[in-house]
């Protein structure tokens, strides 16, 4: 059975949904949707790579100050090149 958010997914749920695609979306509605922009100009995802113990810190840092990873290393970046 697939799942959620831990909710099973019914045959009749993804039969509502396909006739939602249908009708069609109000594109206004779903452009409200998603993250938050960062800035006046769309951000950039740049990938990369770190060791698994790095990886752990950061968590672990981004636990402590309640916020999240990406902010993490936002941050630590800012701080190394200014």
């Amino acid at each position: 059975m697939e799942t959620i958010d831990g909710v099973i997914v019914t045959d009749e749920m993804i039969q509502e949904w396909a006739d939602e695609a249908e009708r069609g979306y109000d594109i206004k509605v779903l452009r409200k949707r998603g993250r938050r922009p960062m800035g006046d100009t769309a951000a950039r995802v740049v990938p990369v790579r770190m060791e698994d113990d790095l990886v752990a810190a950061v968590d672990q840092r981004a636990q402590q100050e309640g916020t999240s990873r990406s902010e993490v290393i936002r941050s630590a970046v800012r701080a190394f090149v200014a």
